[in-house]
């Protein structure tokens, strides 16, 4: 005889503050909804403000990805007032935001994920004593290394912008001081590090080796060797699948990229079709092809949110963020749903490799679907493509030192019109946008990589894609429910960028 139950869930060692409600016929999900229990308002904030306001405020969205925040802020405003951008500057922007992203991704698989496979459920587990050497917080192995990598390669945002997180260094028209031969030394030292960290304890191999590993099958084969079965990613992958993470947490289909790190020859005015190192699109993983990507398909819906009601979705330019708090309808959290177009989508690592054309990481989805497991492993392929992009952004930096790093705006360029930003973020795709009269910001809409994955339902009724990847599961104890905890976990959440304001009623905490 099943139950219908309804679980309410606390998740810690997220970023910011997260709850799950989810129905269960026995012990198996058959509905969720995806709670932000805070409300921020940072859009609200700034309407009325001088548009560079935004340089100093939306940084401060996010203690994580401030970087993400003032690059797509200093984007926005440059679409704005058409401004030109030095070369110069957009490789010191490009090489911020990767440092950044490096340290995201490091800290979340090696503090918030694989922290989990510490759980007692696991205690009998055959691989549970390399779990504990390795993974146990603050004292495995891979958790200190990263600690230690990841400091390290801050470092590099600190030369630039002076301190991390909550910089302001980025200006429309480009950065606030330029590179020095020194400087130039001391970045490719960084990434040096954290590269020779990365071969020894995560990969167990070259970088250039692991980036050219192509298919699933050659990953498997590459995994049979013992040195690298036993370094970080192959003990992480290793434990995933005896568990079956690779069999859970698929989600929607499609995956949606704005296009990682801008051409630095390319980003300047009139701002047509925008250049990036890794392209931009979304994937459909149903059928294996990766359409081009279009800014004007995005829109948000409120439906299922606590804002004032408006009808379907709305593009940003037309968007507003005013909250009307209704705890006794049917609406549930503080997050919107955003869409493309009429669909559903899936941002991150993964929707970046994809769309980036990572031809392991096709050939993983086509071979096995979309997957906890999959979702995390892509973090940290992502982190090879980044350290070797960096060194390249070095390269060409060096050749640009004595150009300039700032083109000074004209007085008025900033006075009337609109614009908007976009960048792969460390959770993935991040878009402003801004609208000025007379000086003033009139509207000012950010959709965050968190507000794509944890979105409620749409107005047609279509859950969110996180809701999505959780609606099936199998949970082996429903007072205990690690198997949720895996699949959020593996999105990296960051509730603080999405929403805030105050909580609600104790709720069933799940976590360590």
């Amino acid at each position: 005889m099943t139950r219908t139950a309804t679980l309410n869930i606390d998740l810690n060692r997220v970023e910011g503050d997260l709850e799950f409600a989810v129905d269960l016929d026995g012990n198996r999900v058959v509905d969720a909804r995806c709670v932000g229990t805070l409300f921020r308002g940072f859009e609200q904030l700034l309407i009325g403000r001088v548009p560079t306001d935004a340089l100093v405020i939306t940084p401060r969205v996010c203690g994580i990805c401030g970087t993400a925040h003032l690059y797509s802020a200093a984007l926005a405003l440059e679409r704005l007032g058409s401004l030109p951008v030095p070369p110069h500057a957009t490789l010191i922007r490009n090489l911020c935001l990767m440092a950044e992203n490096v340290q995201s991704d490091l800290r979340q698989t090696f503090l918030f994920f694989v922290a989990d496979f510490l759980h007692a459920r696991y205690a009998s587990h055959p691989l549970a004593a390399e779990v504990d050497a390795a993974f146990r917080p603050f004292k495995g192995k891979a958790v200190i290394g990263a600690l230690q990598a990841s400091r390290k390669i801050l470092e590099l945002v600190a030369i630039f912008g002076g301190q991390w997180p909550h910089s302001s260094y980025m200006v429309p028209g480009g950065v606030t001081r330029g590179a020095t031969a020194r400087e130039i030394v001391d970045c490719l030292d960084l990434v040096e590090q954290t590269t020779r960290y990365f071969e020894r304890d995560v990969i167990g191999d070259s970088l250039d080796a692991w980036r050219q590993l192509d298919s699933g099958d050659a990953f498997f084969r590459w995994l049979e060797q013992p040195r690298h079965a036993d370094s970080a990613i192959g003990l992480f992958t290793r434990f995933s699948r005896s568990i079956g993470l690779h069999l859970t947490g698929a989600g929607v289909s499609n995956y949606l990229s704005a296009g990682a790190h801008y051409d630095a020859d390319a980003w300047s005015a009139p701002y047509g079709e925008q250049k990036t190192l890794l392209a931009a699109g979304v994937f459909d993983g149903a059928r294996g092809v990766c359409e081009p990507f279009d800014p004007a398909q995005i829109n948000e819906h409120v439906r299922y949110s606590w804002y004032r009601p408006y009808t379907d979705g709305r593009h940003p330019f037309e968007g507003e963020t005013v909250p009307d708090y209704q705890p006794e309808s049917d609406r549930y959290t503080w997050a919107k749903a955003p869409r493309y177009g009429d669909r559903v989508v899936e941002t991150g690592p993964f929707a970046e490799m994809l769309a980036g054309g990572d031809r392991l990481l096709i050939s993983l989805l086509a071979q096995e679907g979309a997957s906890t497991w999959l979702r995390q492993f892509a973090r940290l392929r992502r982190t090879a493509e980044l350290l070797a992009l960096m060194k390249q952004q070095i390269a060409a930096l060096s050749r640009q030192l004595g150009s300039p790093h700032y083109h000074a705006p004209p007085p008025d360029a900033l006075l009337e019109g609109e614009g908007y930003g976009l960048v792969q973020a460390a959770r993935g795709t991040l878009g402003h946008w801004v609208q000025v009269r007379d000086g003033r910001i009139t509207r000012y809409q950010i959709v965050t990589p968190t507000a794509w994955n944890a979105s409620p339902k749409d107005s047609a009724g279509r859950h969110g894609h996180w809701e999505q990847s959780v609606i099936g599961l199998e949970l082996a104890d429903p007072d205990d429910p690690v198997e949720i905890g895996h699949v959020v976990r593996s999105h990296d959440p960051c509730l603080v960028c999405t929403v805030h304001f105050a909580g609600r009623e104790t709720r069933f905490r799940y976590g360590v």
